[in-house]
Order: C-alpha cells, then structure tokens, then sequence
C-alpha cells in the first residue's frame, strides 16, 4: 500500500482486530538480539524503565502492521540450549509440541512441569517510532523493529475495543488517529511488568504532517521475513537438534538403516507413518499458558 492510499483508508480498526482473532490474539523467527534494528528497552537495577512509543502501520507489501510467531527456548539436560521457531506458527507439526502433548497425556505432575518448561513463546514483531527513550536518548526519533508479548498486544487489543460505550476504539497503528504508547516496566516477583503501560489520548503522529509522516512511512521495515517458512528449520533438523539437547539417541531412517545394510530387505512403508497420536491436539492448553506469562 503506498502512503497516499494509506491516508485515504484509514479506518483499518475492524481489519486489525478480524486478523487478531483469525490467530487467537483477540479478548512475534530471526530475533538477532545484536540486530541493531530491534529497539529494546532498558531498566534500572530496581527492573524499572519508561518509554514511549509510536506503533506504525504496515509498511508496503505486509497486510498487517504485526507479525506473530512462537518458539520455544530450554535448557536440555546435556547443558545444552534449545532456542528454536516452532513450527507451529506455519501450522505444522513441531518435534517439541509433539513431544510435550505425549508427555502432558501421560498424566504424571513431573511430565507436566517439563511442559510448563518447554511451552511455546508467543512473539509479536511490529514498527515503532521511538518518541522518547530517557535511558537511551539516542533512540529517539527513530523507527526500529520492537518484540513484545501477550500482554502488550492485548493492551492493542483493548484501546480497538473498548469495553464501555463512552470510549472511542482507537487504532494504534494509524498515523493521524493513533495514540502514543506510554511503556511502564516494572520488576514484580522476578519478571518484568507491564501492566501500568497504557495508551495516551489518540493525536495524529507528528502534526499529520504529510511530508514528515511519509518520511517515516518509508522507512518502515518489512516484517515478512519473521515468518518466510525459509527462515524456519525443518522438522527432522528440529528433531536431531532436539535429540542432541535432550541426549536421547534419534531413531534411525530408513535411509539410514538401509545404509547399514544394503543387503537387507525393504522396510515396509507403514514403518515411517506417523501415527495419529502424535497430532498436537493441545493449542487451547497452551494458549491459556500463554495467556499466564
């Protein structure tokens, strides 16, 4: 979309939240955590931090100004880390997912609390426009790339939304009828807080001025490539690093077993059918731990 037909659409609220709840968002891989086109808030020695932030709309050729995916991020047995995208945010089978539904479906509290540990993390990805950045003044009046979780997409959720009828839905992604985003961080019980972030009175973003806003406008980045299926392992790569995380012993392929011994006979084909049981039929399980954090 170029910029002039932004500004003659946008009233996008109903698009937004229709593909919100497509995902499971309503009521974000290749995270480089030294890409320096990510924006990352800092805090004080108490977990404290302030920001405040401008969410901008989907740059050209993205249909939506966000991106979710999921991941999962372990530390297995052998020492080693386990910090993978799931494949699960293209809607495919995932080697962790379908080891945590067999362990979950054992019924043991021990197998349980291995799920609790290797859950899927949901991730959103969008454009923001750093307003003000007391700790690292240095970023502001610049676009980055901004990771966040559950918690601050449903504060995105709630200003499009509203509960009560007295209150105007906002879209926060709009350049002339958005609102800036005050981020509030705080350290409570070891994790970090968001819950007195909150959204300002919606302005337009700079004045509306057009000059200013396309300039911003075209630099926006585009967040296609956080879920291009090229970025993401595939299932057996997943499976072989998981088994080397783990310290289990992979089953072999038929390949493989063949190439032991080439004098023996075909396997069947039932022998690398996967079998029904594995399907990961536990999404609503881990959205509520999801839904946790």
């Amino acid at each position: 979309m170029s910029f002039e037909n932004l500004k003659s659409n946008n009233d996008q609220i109903q698009k937004l939240l229709n593909a919100a709840q497509e995902v499971g968002g309503g009521k974000a891989e290749k995270k480089d955590y030294n890409d320096d086109r990510f924006w990352k808030p800092t805090v004080d020695k108490a977990g404290n931090g302030y920001a405040v932030l401008r969410f901008l709309p989907a740059a050209a050729g993205n249909d939506l100004p966000w991106v979710r995916y999921w991941d999962h991020g372990f530390k297995g047995p052998t020492g080693l880390w386990y910090i993978e995208k799931s494949l699960t945010t293209l809607g495919q089978q995932d080697p962790v997912s379908e080891m945590n539904t067999k362990l979950w479906n054992s019924g043991r509290e021990e197998d349980k609390q291995i799920v609790r540990e290797r859950k899927r993390r949901l991730h959103y990805v969008a454009n923001v426009y750093v307003v003000s950045d007391p700790s690292a003044p240095q970023n502001e009046g610049k676009v980055f790339l901004y990771t966040f979780g559950k918690k601050i997409f449903d504060k995105i959720m709630d200003v499009m939304q509203p509960e009560f009828p007295d209150e105007k839905p906002v879209n926060p992604f709009d350049f002339w009828a958005g609102a800036d985003f005050q981020l509030k961080i705080r350290q409570v019980e070891g994790y970090r807080n968001y819950d007195k972030s909150e959204f300002k009175a919606a302005a337009p973003f700079m004045s509306g001025e057009d000059a200013k806003l396309e300039g911003v406008y075209n630099t926006l980045y585009d967040l296609k490539e956080f879920v291009d299926p090229s970025n993401f392992k595939s299932y057996e790569e997943l499976k072989t690093k998981l088994a080397n995380v783990l310290g289990e012993s992979l089953p072999q392929t038929i390949e493989q077993r063949v190439a032991v011994d080439e004098t023996a006979p075909a396997p069947q084909p039932k022998a690398v059918e996967a079998s029904s049981d594995d399907e990961d039929d536990t999404m609503s399980y881990f959205a509520k731990l999801a839904a946790e954090e």
